[in-house]
């Protein structure tokens, strides 16, 4: 029963809360980006916090991704007989762009629990540290790129207008980084062995996924046995994204399904993002 006050009026009904609506989620990522002098700054802050009193500083980046591709690339090229001036490139840009895609998911499923004191102290977005992230991982793909400059120089490769589609693959990888920071980083604050699963699961996709090996070696007189294989391997998501990425670097035409695979799981990523910032956006300060 409603009570009236003196006057034989009945008080309104408190407002109801909209903290779990689209609309603040949106809304918060809108401010978030807008608000990036504070996520550019914290982004370099962390690259050099990393490399603080070192003498390199974040060119050590380059230089172990560099030494890894590069061991990596002769190592396998020698087993499995491939052409040394196309295996180095090809392994090291997927080293450089698996490192993106590794460290977007492992980095941001740590990235409220890691900054419990800022998020309690500092009145902002929480889609701040996700654009930190992302930042983060473009200032380390900038230092890694390098290392492919380099091999083209040593081993050049037939390039076209078509290496332009690799603006694009950034852009697609950036909102992939966006909205895997959001889900991961926000259950794994949530339920903490989320990270841990996430590792043992990075490192086993890493040696599913045509890193340090080709789909070439696929190919030959086997009929049904190479289409069965390579069904196997397009099942992995990460191989198409390696193959909007990478193709275009090295002037192979790339097919238009790996394109419409990656926006297929682009879009449900971020359908699903929005949900975790719709429901549980709010409790990220409680849970941290």
């Amino acid at each position: 029963m409603s009570v009236a006050n003196l006057d034989g009026d009945i008080p309104p009904a408190p407002p109801t809360s909209d903290s779990r609506t689209f609309a603040r989620g949106v809304k918060d990522l809108v401010d978030g980006f807008r608000d990036s002098e504070l996520w550019l700054h914290l982004g370099w802050t962390d690259i050099k916090q990393r490399y603080k009193r070192s003498v390199l500083g974040p060119l050590w980046i380059t230089i172990a991704t560099g030494v890894t591709a590069f061991a990596m690339g002769l190592l396998y090229g020698e087993l499995f007989g491939q052409d040394l001036t196309w295996f180095l490139p090809y392994v090291a840009l997927g080293f450089i762009f698996w490192n993106f895609i590794s460290n977007s998911i492992l980095d941001g499923s740590v990235v409220f629990s890691t900054n419990e004191g800022l998020i309690k102290q500092l009145p902002a977005p929480i889609s701040v540290h996700v654009y930190r992230i992302v930042w983060r991982q473009l200032i380390i793909f900038a230092h890694n790129i390098v290392i492919y400059v380099v091999i083209l120089i040593i081993f050049p490769q037939p390039l076209t207008w078509t290496a332009l589609l690799v603006i694009p693959a950034i852009g697609l990888f950036v909102l992939n980084a966006v909205w895997v920071t959001i889900v991961f980083g926000v259950l794994s604050t949530r339920f903490r062995d989320i990270g841990e699963l996430l590792k043992t699961a990075v490192n086993l996709v890493f040696f599913l996924t045509p890193i340090i090996w080709s789909t070439n070696t696929f190919t030959g007189d086997q009929g049904e046995r190479v289409s069965g294989r390579m069904r196997l391997v397009e099942l992995n998501p990460m191989y198409h994204y390696l193959e909007i990425a990478r193709g275009p670097l090295m002037g192979e035409s790339v097919a238009a399904y790996h394109w419409w695979v990656v926006i297929g799981c682009t879009t449900v990523g971020l359908s699903a993002a929005m949900l975790v910032m719709r429901n549980y956006r709010a409790r990220v300060a409680y849970w941290v």
